[in-house]
């Protein structure tokens, strides 16, 4: 059976070496001291790996089961619910005025770490929930907020976004549900949806269902679009559960992956719905929700990454395999461990180096919606805005790369189920697709985020690269390992954007057609940057008498191989770009 340990001196290392979380001046952030976040720390990694862990085995083979109308779950995983509303880990970051706990959002993310890496699919039904919390959070009536909120922070009822369609997925103006007004400013909702994930379960005893329709008579396409909010039970006067609503389960999805969480065909037929904000303005309401799940997927693609790299390193280090070829060093047994095969160090330290990198950058961007959210900060926002797709996109398709390279470690046995590792490939592999493709994510990056606010986000970011080289120059010990890799790298994500201005005026597919590569260019960039910030940290740490040398000298080691063996893809991303849309593009339809 696979083994799983939270990482949280990692976690430790990034919210106060690298962030100094306890030293910004965010609302709340001075109650994050180290022994605060290491009690919530330590507690969140013994429940992932006491409670969670054992149960993602479970959830794989069993999967859920239609019965009756009703969603069974998988053995264990309601009684595992339980414990995780009776722990608070639902309400972390939730308002205080509905139950929450009120922490900033990057402790939550910090906890979610560990239950995400040992059972990712359990761990999606209050992750849903927290969507669909937000998202009325910020668009709905006091009314409204009264009503469900309460309860979904407790999760005694869980939440669920409803947005794709038989027919149409990342192009919702094709959709076909409808909304028709009632007299008493309620709306009939009815209409099919798919992939909808938690959309059935025996784990809550309602669950709150965020529908996007098209109300009837209004405007064409995604102009027209409303959300709607649309109980599974209808919701009493006084609090109290009445009758079922007309919302019903047509099957559940049958997946490569995920086994253990409900995703389910979705029917709507005339069900009693609840406009959420303004009519026709659906998908603004929407984005809150898309926009905090794709920070947590960017988290899901390293999560799973980790629990894979974790079993690869004891694999690689138990399991004997041929000789050093510089000499037997396991000379009493009949051969050396894989540990000692420089391919084998390659593929770990590439694993090693994108988890500990995809850590930081994920909690730098929840410290950035804090501070964009506790502050108002409008530069964060824009700042987060335009990394966010990065943090999905790039995160992901690297996740499911490394969750892969893990499963290669153990050669034949990766391939049998009863190691365990083919889980985490096919776990990871639905990250790269939902809250948006990650060629969507490109797109929007580059379409829409770069000249966002007239470009001065993505400027900023440029800024701040350039700043922390400036401020570290004198630096020996970072510039030649850190700051002039990190310079070059920069120098290809400039040239690519002003590739993308030359020639994407003239030709916007010049710019779309290197969008993906734009996309992993930024991310390498950003991670570049962490490791770099990662390195002096650990260095100030040394000087600093740490008693622990080996954990910061193993970080600086780790950074130093991402700066020399991944970084450099930069260029290639470059090249690939400047080619244009015209290969891309050279064949017709029909040659395919």
């Amino acid at each position: 059976m696979p083994i799983y340990n939270a990482p949280t001196k990692d976690q430790q290392f990034v919210l106060h070496d690298l962030l100094k979380v306890s030293e910004q001046d965010i609302p709340g952030y001075e109650d994050l001291d180290r022994d605060f976040t290491g009690a919530v720390l330590e507690e969140s990694g013994k429940v992932a790996t006491a409670v969670l862990h054992p149960l993602n085995v479970v959830g794989d083979k069993e999967g859920c089961v239609l019965e009756d109308g009703v969603v069974r779950t998988p053995t264990g995983f309601k009684a595992a619910f339980e414990q995780m509303k009776e722990g608070g880990w639902t309400a972390m970051d939730c308002d205080p005025d509905y139950g929450g706990q009120g922490l900033p959002y990057v402790m939550n993310c910090a906890a979610l770490e560990p239950f995400v890496s040992a059972n990712m699919a359990f761990n999606m039904y209050q992750g849903l929930t927290h969507g669909a919390y937000s998202a009325i959070h910020a668009h709905g009536t006091d009314e409204q907020k009264q009503k469900f909120l309460p309860k979904m922070v407790s999760c005694e009822w869980t939440g669920t976004m409803n947005l794709t369609e038989p027919h149409c997925g990342t192009d919702l103006g094709l959709m076909r549900t409808k909304a028709a007004p009632q007299a008493d400013g309620s709306y009939k909702i009815s209409g099919q949806k798919i992939f909808i994930s938690a959309g059935d379960h025996d784990l809550a005893e309602n669950i709150i269902h965020l529908v996007l329709a098209k109300i009837e008579d209004g405007p064409e396409g995604i102009k027209g679009v409303s959300l709607f909010i649309v109980p599974k039970v209808m919701v009493n006067e006084d609090g109290s559960l009445g009758e079922r609503n007309g919302v019903s389960v047509g099957s559940i999805e049958e997946k490569m992956g995920i086994h253990g969480n409900s995703t389910c065909v979705m029917n709507y037929d005339e069900a009693t719905g609840y406009l959420l904000g303004t009519e026709h303005k659906g998908m603004r309401a929407m984005f809150t929700m898309m926009n905090e799940a794709r920070i947590g997927v960017g988290l899901q693609g390293y999560a799973q990454a980790e629990s894979a790299y974790q079993n690869a390193v004891a694999y690689a280090n138990d399991r004997l395999q041929g000789r050093a070829v510089t000499g037997a060093e396991n000379p009493d047994g009949p051969a050396d461990p894989l540990m000692v095969h420089p391919d084998i160090r390659r593929n770990l330290m590439d694993q090693k180096s994108f988890i500990e990198g995809a850590r930081a950058f994920t909690l730098w961007g929840a410290n950035l919606i804090d501070r964009a959210h506790r502050n108002g900060d409008k530069e964060a926002d824009g700042l987060v805005s335009l990394l966010t797709p990065v943090i999905k996109g790039f995160q992901t398709d690297k996740g499911f790369e490394y969750a892969i390279a893990a499963q290669q470690v153990y050669g034949g046995h990766g391939y049998i189920e009863e190691w365990g590792m083919s889980q985490y490939a096919r776990d990871a592999r639905i990250a790269m697709i939902y809250e948006g493709a990650n060629g969507v994510q490109a797109l929007d990056l580059v379409g829409r985020k770069l000249a966002q606010d007239g470009g001065k986000h993505v400027m900023a970011f440029f800024e701040m690269v350039k700043t922390f080289i400036k401020e570290n120059e004198g630096n020996e010990a970072l510039k030649a390992d850190f700051l002039d890799p990190l310079k070059s790298a920069s120098k290809d994500l400039q040239a690519a954007g002003m590739y993308f201005m030359q020639n994407g005026m003239k030709n916007p597919n010049h710019a779309l057609a290197g969008s993906y590569d734009f996309m992993h260019m930024l991310g390498h960039v950003c991670f570049g940057l962490m490791w770099a910030k990662m390195a002096k940290a650990a260095m100030d740490a040394l000087d600093g008498g740490a008693s622990d040398t080996a954990f910061y000298e193993t970080k600086i080691a780790t950074g130093r191989y991402y700066m020399a063996r991944q970084l450099p893809a930069t260029a290639m991303h470059l090249a690939r770009i400047n080619t244009g849309a015209d290969t891309v593009m050279a064949l017709d339809a029909a040659n395919f």
